[in-house]
């Protein structure tokens, strides 16, 4: 745990905030050498709304550069952010989805009902070759979420055999038939999704069990070892994490996830007060359709407010509720310590990401939002919380890339816009793979009557293969520049070049809108500097800052 000590984050007291008026930093060295993992920067994308459909995979006479259906515009954009891989077919989608419905002459594939979103058709266009050549195009690795909740061992092993062996067989047989003669060996694969609510409203003793089993049928090929994500926890639920790291162990699981979405409350508009199936437990959740009713099995989220129509109240608590991601990721990590000491299991945050209200005029089931600034706080301020925690935390994955919540891209007709937390993402691309620096920060708190103190300052620090080193900084107080000195005197280095770059706007509800796609874009910064072994750094009013020093 030395390496989560050497990253402690010193908030100083609502009560000596007001004699605190500059941030501390202490960049210190990589005695561990910890990596943050590529993987964190992950991505999601479901069979829900306009995320596949109209969003990667569009209509074939629509009048843009394409691949076959793939919509080649987003794929440049995401390629230019690096990204690492991709997860599909869900979420609550996955224990829905039968892989054989996707593979075969598009003829021949059935049209159903996708039962779990809006109950819309889903004509099973889009399948295994279509997502694994979006994967090929992105150059990213897949991530395969498999059917625990209406399938079977069996039909899961005849997934990772059609995607992994090159030997004679059925499988391979059938996907050389569909036109694939290569595997694709595919690396990460999930064992169900959300086990504890959409995917099968399980106790974890049970869903232990079934993990066991399925996973005793999926088999590592050779060139294609399975790294295997055990469904993990919804939220605080502390006891699923025990139960799953003493019935399955370390041994038997690449990683465990977490899902956590960060929720809009508060405010002085009245929110209308539904349930959230993210924030809640199973039993609460069990048993609602996706529109409020009885009897459905996804349920509906609490409507929790505008995605761009808010005060500072609500922006305040949202913020509060993002920032809980660090005690939650300490609490789970300390459970698997127990268990798991050597670390050998990865947390995997997979769905992670601002859940509001959707659009106006839009279908509730498709979840459809736009993005505003104060989404882009909470990307920064969630990555940096991974970056910290990179000992436990090796993957996660934003929902949803495209067209759905906490998207990067959206999409009207012909038309793109990338979102301010695409931008983000653009900005933290310098941590891929790089060493991890731990910090001790010490930063004045953001305040609100009636709320507790929250700290206003975030960061995380990496050194890349080059040596330089890359410094990301979030300073969520909407109303207050922050200046910042960063100590540099441990690390020994001699900085010859400062660069630095900013996202920033007016107000915390500002948007990129199709009329005005480039609002808030990132641009260069002049506000660092150094003296001798000591940066510093003017942090604007809610801003996302990257310094680079070489």
């Amino acid at each position: 745990m030395k390496n989560i000590i050497a990253a402690t984050l010193i908030i100083i007291s609502a009560c000596c905030a007001f004699a605190q008026e500059s941030s501390k930093i202490s960049i210190n060295p990589n005695v561990d050498n910890l990596v943050i993992n590529k993987h964190i920067y992950g991505h999601f994308s479901e069979h829900l709304g306009r995320c596949i459909y109209d969003g990667f995979w569009v209509n074939e006479h629509m009048n843009i550069p394409k691949d076959g259906r793939i919509r080649l515009d987003i794929v440049e954009a995401l390629r230019n952010v690096k990204i690492p891989n991709l997860r599909w077919p869900g979420g609550c989608f996955a224990d829905e989805y039968h892989w054989r419905d996707g593979v075969g002459p598009n003829a021949q594939r059935p049209t159903l009902i996708n039962t779990t979103w809006g109950n819309v058709t889903e004509d099973n266009s889009f399948g295994t070759h279509e997502f694994l050549d979006l994967c090929a195009l992105l150059q990213t690795e897949p991530i395969i979420c498999g059917n625990v909740g209406t399938g079977s061992p069996q039909e899961m092993a005849s997934w990772v055999e059609y995607l992994n062996f090159e030997g004679k067989s059925p499988m391979t047989d059938l996907r050389k038939e569909n036109g694939q003669d290569d595997p694709w060996n595919v690396q990460f694969v999930g064992i169900g999704n959300e086990s504890w609510g959409c995917g099968g409203s399980m106790r974890p003793e049970y869903y232990a069990d079934l993990y066991r089993q399925f996973n005793n049928f999926v088999e590592n090929y050779p060139n294609a070892r399975v790294n295997r994500i055990a469904a993990g926890a919804n939220v605080a639920d502390y006891n699923w994490t025990e139960v799953l790291m003493r019935e399955i162990g370390p041994r038997r699981m690449w990683g465990l996830s977490l899902h956590y979405y960060t929720h809009p409350r508060g405010g002085s508009s009245p929110l209308r007060l539904d349930y959230s199936l993210g924030n809640e437990t199973p039993e609460a959740t069990r048993g609602r359709s996706p529109f409020g009713g009885p009897g459905g099995r996804s349920g509906f989220r609490r409507l929790s407010g505008s995605a761009t129509d808010f005060d500072e109240e609500t922006y305040y608590v949202t913020m509060q509720n993002c920032l809980r991601m660090d005690e939650l990721i300490r609490e789970h990590s300390r459970i698997m310590d127990k268990y798991d000491p050597d670390k050998r299991v990865a947390l995997v945050v997979d769905e992670w990401g601002i859940w509001t209200d959707v659009e106006p005029g839009t279908n509730r089931a498709f979840l459809y939002q736009q993005n505003s600034m104060r989404d882009a706080l909470i990307a920064g301020s969630t990555l940096n919380v991974f970056n910290n925690h990179c000992d436990r935390v090796r993957m996660a994955n934003l929902a949803q890339t495209v067209n759905v919540l906490q998207a990067l891209i959206l999409t009207k007709d012909e038309k793109m816009l990338l979102t301010p937390t695409y931008h983000v993402f653009d900005l933290y691309k310098v941590h891929h793979d790089a060493k991890y620096l731990p910090i001790q920060l010490e930063t004045p708190a953001y305040s609100m009557l009636g709320y507790t103190s929250l700290p206003a300052v975030n960061a995380s620090a990496s050194q890349d293969e080059s040596g330089t080193v890359n410094i990301t900084f979030v300073n969520i107080d909407p109303n207050q520049e922050i200046p910042v000195e960063a100590s540099l005197a441990a690390l020994g280095l001699k900085i010859k070049s400062v660069k630095a770059k900013v996202l920033t706007s007016k107000n915390i509800t500002d948007i990129n809108s199709f009329d005005n796609p480039e609002y808030i874009k990132t641009v260069d910064f002049s506000g660092a500097k150094t003296e001798g072994n000591l940066l510093k750094v003017k942090l604007p009013a809610k801003s996302v800052v990257l310094v680079s020093l070489k």
